[in-house]
């Protein structure tokens, strides 16, 4: 059964969540739930030494800031 939170944030923070909201056609409350699920999904899939490898390593990350650029275009291809 579903939960109400309330949360406190800073204003900076609110504005951030609008934001990101609006560019995804999301309600804030819709955003910041699939923000956290998808935060909790990330730090369980990788440990905080493969978190710090993946980071450090500029070109893989140039590399999938591209990808989803692109993904984001619908330009590209999935690979199976």
């Amino acid at each position: 059964m579903p939960k109400t939170l309330t949360i406190r944030v800073d204003d900076e923070t609110y504005r951030a969540f609008v934001g990101r909201a609006k560019a995804e056609n999301r309600s804030v409350a819709n955003y910041i739930e699939n923000a956290v699920k998808t935060h909790i999904r990330e730090h369980d899939f990788v440990d905080h030494v493969e978190m710090a490898e993946i980071v450090a390593n500029d070109r893989l990350v140039e590399r999938l800031r591209r990808g989803s650029r692109q993904a984001r275009r619908r330009k590209g291809r999935m690979v199976g």
